[in-house]
């Protein structure tokens, strides 16, 4: 089920940027990498910890001003979440608190040179699934939101052959899991290539 919300999305998605390109010059193309992610400490007793995963999708970028100011949408499939540890009847315990995105950002892209740019603007999040997993055993639970609107800012490093390099970092702007204020933080790294 996931995957076919992931999968319609990305097709709209390259259609949408196919339509653009005929007009505006847009390119698309995809990216992936790692995510180290956790949330606020909110009414958490002790701040979370990381919780490394990836993300993966298509990216497209808009020209507004040639060499200069683009629009960059994306469709990212995005593991995050973090984990919390306890102590109970003398025995340690991590639990990995596991959420599932289907993330839509919609950045700015300004550059500075030819090669580096810097990005910012809004993103969208739909929850896809959600789990707890403690000591290999795993519970699916529904307590995260199911909507994450979040702000990113990152920067790229751009290759003459349509390779890329990209560092972003996000924070949520609402609630992730109910009644505790925590927020999504994330930094990511990652590759893509652009056709």
């Amino acid at each position: 089920m996931k995957f076919t919300k992931f999968l319609s999305a990305s097709l709209l998605f390259l259609a949408a940027i196919t339509t653009a390109n005929a007009q505006e010059k847009a390119s698309f193309g995809i990216k992936g990498g790692m995510n180290f992610s956790t949330v606020t400490q909110g009414k958490f007793e002790d701040g979370p910890d990381n919780r490394t995963g990836f993300h993966i999708g298509v990216v497209g970028e808009v020209p507004i001003v040639s060499n200069v100011f683009s629009i960059q949408p994306e469709v990212l499939y995005s593991q995050q979440g973090f984990e919390s540890n306890y102590n109970l009847l003398g025995t340690s315990y991590t639990t990995k608190h596991k959420i599932d995105y289907l993330n839509i950002p919609v950045l700015a892209k300004l550059y500075i040179i030819k090669q580096l740019s810097v990005e910012a603007g809004p993103q969208f999040g739909f929850k896809l699934n959600e789990s707890h997993d403690t000591n290999d055993n795993s519970i699916e639970t529904n307590e995260v939101n199911k909507f994450d609107t979040a702000l990113a800012i990152g920067a790229s490093f751009n290759f003459d052959n349509g390779l890329f390099l990209t560092g972003r970092y996000t924070y949520s702007l609402n609630e992730v899991v109910k009644d505790t204020d925590a927020k999504n933080k994330v930094f990511q790294v990652g590759l893509g290539f652009k056709f």
